[in-house]
């Protein structure tokens, strides 16, 4: 009787090793979601995070869209990275601020600890998109401590330089569509239409600035079917993207990001950096090379036959990039 208890419990503990065994092979291939909302002095800030390894935090640009433009594209990076995506205040799901003055940078990067901090993650891998790398950047400058690496994806340092190249992106329009654009934004772009049309642009402006004047900077070697420039008319978080942008059009800011001028303290970034940027990027590469030049140690990648989408245009080049980097 002793010896088939025995036997009993020693075949008890063999199947709970294979069970023990098979989940945990499971696991391997297994990326449960986690998501929530994080109370950031006043802003709900919603999160979604999934994947294995160290926690590698992802900012979306805009101002005003959200993180779903990653996806899928970024998602294999969950193999080797915990990806954290966030939605920045009064964007995507985020909650909306009565005032808009609330939409700052500096009330953005506190939203990005109050996340950082809400999850317990400790040192963080933090990548910023376009207006994202903005966020990132100044992230960095208040809160280097917990960073672990900075990942600066066609973005820029200076409103000024930027105002400079959406003017030569203007610039160079068919004349008949570029002289339609300056008049439309004359006459002023918003308030027109139906009432639900006030507080956006107008259909034509929306097809001719992000349209003809945007695609070739957005897209070059893997253009999405699906881009419509209408879509990110009516995406568009409006309340933040006129409070930080402005109102005068694509191709100027002139909201609160005037206030946007980090060349000079550039060189107070120490952690390890990767700036990665499409030769045919809407944030003129340029930028990407000055910015090379003044953070020291850090790494430059420019995409060929890339525009401001990298992470679609070169998927496996830039995801190969920056698993690369985070794993140093």
């Amino acid at each position: 009787m002793r010896s088939c208890q025995v036997l009993f419990f020693a075949s008890f503990v063999c199947a709970v090793c294979l069970v023990g065994v098979a989940q945990t092979s499971e696991s391997a291939n297994l990326f449960p979601i986690q998501e929530g909302f994080v109370d950031s002095h006043g802003a709900l800030i919603y999160y979604q995070a999934v994947g294995h390894g160290a926690p590698l935090m992802i900012v979306h640009g805009g101002p005003g869209a959200s993180h779903d433009y990653f996806l899928p594209y970024l998602l294999p990076l969950m193999r080797t990275s915990r990806l954290v995506f966030i939605d920045e205040r009064g964007s995507g799901k985020s909650s909306k601020l009565d005032d808009p003055k609330q939409y700052t940078v500096a009330n953005m990067v506190e939203d990005i600890e109050a996340v950082r901090q809400a999850l317990g993650l400790g040192k963080i891998s933090l990548l910023g998109h376009s207006f994202g790398g903005v966020l990132v950047q100044a992230y960095a400058f208040k809160y280097q401590k917990n960073l672990s690496h900075l990942i600066l994806g066609s973005t820029f340092a200076s409103t000024k330089e930027i105002n400079e190249a959406l003017a030569k992106m203007k610039a160079v329009m068919n004349p008949v569509e570029r002289d339609r654009v300056s008049a439309l934004e004359a006459a002023g772009l918003f308030g027109k239409g139906e009432i639900w049309e006030h507080g956006r642009y107008p259909e034509e402006y929306a097809k001719l600035a992000w349209g003809k004047g945007y695609f070739p900077y957005v897209y070059q070697n893997r253009p999405d079917p699906n881009y419509d420039p209408l879509s990110s008319n009516t995406g568009t978080a409006w309340d933040v993207y006129r409070e930080m942008w402005g109102s005068d059009g694509e191709f100027i800011i002139d909201g609160n990001l005037k206030e946007v001028e980090y060349v000079d303290q550039l060189a107070k970034i120490r952690v390890p950096t990767l700036i990665i940027v499409g030769d045919h990027d809407e944030s003129d590469p340029k930028m990407s090379r000055e910015m090379h030049e003044k953070i020291g140690g850090s790494r430059l990648v420019i995409l060929s036959n890339s525009g401001h989408m990298t992470f679609v245009d070169q998927a496996e080049l830039f995801l190969k990039a920056v698993r690369d980097f985070v794993a140093q």
